[in-house]
């Protein structure tokens, strides 16, 4: 089973690129029974290639014999390299890269470059849920958490004004301004929710559907999050003021903010969402479009490698 390495240079605000030097290095001394004996790197230039480059690797690699391709960057390069996998059969590996690398905290790899890459030489694959979103006519795949409201409002800003801000202000800082302008409008939407057989409607702040605990960087938005069990937690914060959403805010970090009363947690296996006005949705840290939006849960549907328990 031979290993491509697909690597976002970009992600981590540069740590992509300054690993490709510590990644080859554990190549080189991969034994040949590792999955590392004999990977090979691709480098991505630009925004969706990794899906590209994952399909192929993919395909080719049915022909002859199984294959891992290894996301070697933050959760959006994850997301795309899934997405080009995800109907070919190939098994998926982690090298955390990112900023956030909120779906390996979940899994148990961890952050650490020199972690993930003693997963890939000595653990294990281990089945795991995949969300499935239709959104605007597509279909896409992801291993995390998606959603709509406060959270995807802030991105869909960011991304309005990239580059132009991140050049000046850096990522962090420019979420953080990001935040502040969301929250001096701080609007709400009218939100409807269709899952097990029931509707859940009203105002509302976000609508998270989660298939793994955090996101954001650290934000425990659905801390009983299995990945195992064929459900979405879903995470719902209804209509508050502007203080008692910053007051509650700081608990999602641990997870503490499912005790509020204005949120709502839901397990389904699917869910229709619809808000009015309409929403960006966010998928992984990326927008890919406006609600309406389905999503459904495909149960144990990818294998990745994984600490062995």
């Amino acid at each position: 089973m031979k290993a491509t390495i697909i690597l976002n240079p970009a992600s981590g605000r540069g740590r992509g690129a300054r690993s490709r030097a510590a990644i080859e290095a554990r190549i080189r001394k991969s034994r040949p029974e590792s999955l590392l004996f004999g990977a090979e790197i691709v480098e991505t230039t630009r925004r969706g290639q990794a899906t590209e480059i994952a399909r192929r690797a993919a395909q080719r690699a049915t022909k002859n014999e199984a294959k891992i391709i290894v996301a070697a960057g933050g959760d959006g390069t994850l997301g795309e390299v899934l997405n080009g996998i995800f109907d070919a059969g190939a098994k998926l590996g982690i090298l955390p890269l990112g900023t956030g690398n909120d779906f390996v905290r979940g899994l148990g790899i961890g952050t650490h470059l020199e972690n993930a890459l003693e997963v890939l030489e000595s653990g294990t694959f281990r089945a795991v849920d995949v969300g499935k979103i239709e959104i605007g006519g597509k279909s896409l795949y992801f291993l995390n958490v998606a959603g709509a409201g406060f959270d995807s409002r802030v991105a869909a800003r960011i991304n309005e004004h990239r580059p132009r801000i991140l050049s000046k202000l850096g990522g962090t800082v420019a979420y953080l301004v990001a935040c502040g302008c969301e929250m001096r409008a701080f609007p709400l939407a009218q939100m409807r929710l269709e899952m097990n057989g029931n509707v859940v409607e009203g105002r509302a702040v976000l609508c998270a559907v989660a298939n793994s605990s955090s996101y954001g960087g650290g934000m425990r938005v659905a801390p009983d999050a299995d990945l195992g069990d064929g459900l979405f937690e879903i995470c719902l914060i209804r209509a508050l003021s502007r203080g008692a959403f910053l007051r509650a805010f700081p608990g999602v970090f641990s997870g503490k903010h499912i005790r509020h009363p204005r949120v709502e947690m839901f397990q389904t296996a699917k869910i229709r969402l619809e808000c009015e006005p309409p929403l960006p949705v966010l998928v992984d840290g990326e927008i890919v479009g406006q609600t309406p939006a389905s999503f459904e849960i495909v149960p144990r549907a990818i294998e990745i490698m994984a600490p062995r328990l």
